[in-house]
């Protein structure tokens, strides 16, 4: 495997953990799993999202940060691969769509000391879904305060990581994933698998599913 240190992102309800665990499984790789049920604010900010936007944003980049500086720190990083599913960048994504915008220029300052200090991943595998399939998978997964996640918010997240993939040309294996059955069907795995063993400069490889 070229790359050592790969990273899948995509909306709520994308499949990330999924596929980031499934990958493992076949590339002998160590995960980094996002820990979103230990966020004691993430129902609160579901129910009231003006008063809970900033402490959730705050717990979940200390959080991420935490994470991935172990990573920085310890002596196998390069062996065995690590697979993570989310990018530290997703902290001023979502803050930004959630965040007032002086609320947004003090967690950007605090996410621009913390972001230099980190290992960038070598790849980005980003999911994309329409709307209509992200709230399918989230009804399935059945977290009870994600059940009233309403559309439009699902579409900002959408706009602004695809916004900020394009504009920083990040290398990047984008999958349509609005059929995707990582679990159930092979094929759809082994695209993904397929695409890692490519050689990419950067900006998006686009790959759709069988």
């Amino acid at each position: 495997m070229k790359h050592h240190f790969i990273t899948v992102e995509g909306n709520i309800g994308a499949g990330k953990t999924t596929l980031t665990q499934l990958l493992a499984q076949k590339l002998n790789a160590r995960t980094t799993l996002e820990a979103f049920a230990d966020n004691p604010f993430l129902s609160k900010f579901y129910e009231n999202p003006n008063q809970y936007a900033f402490p959730l944003e705050l717990f979940f980049m200390a959080e991420r940060y935490k994470q991935l500086k172990e990573i920085c720190h310890t002596k196998e990083l390069f062996q065995p691969v690590t697979i993570s599913d989310y990018l530290f960048t997703k902290c001023l994504l979502f803050a930004k769509v959630n965040l007032p915008e002086e609320e947004f220029r003090l967690y950007q300052k605090l996410f621009d000391i913390m972001h230099h200090q980190l290992v960038f991943p070598d790849i980005l595998i980003y999911l994309h879904a329409p709307v209509q399939k992200l709230q399918q998978n989230i009804k399935k997964r059945n977290r009870p305060y994600e059940q009233s996640i309403p559309d439009e918010y699902l579409f900002n997240i959408q706009e602004t990581y695809t916004s900020y993939i394009k504009q920083h040309h990040i290398k990047t294996i984008f999958i349509d994933a609005s059929n995707a059955d990582f679990i159930g069907n092979k094929a759809h795995l082994n695209v993904v698998l397929d695409a890692l063993e490519k050689d990419f400069e950067a900006g998006q490889h686009y790959f759709t599913l069988p």
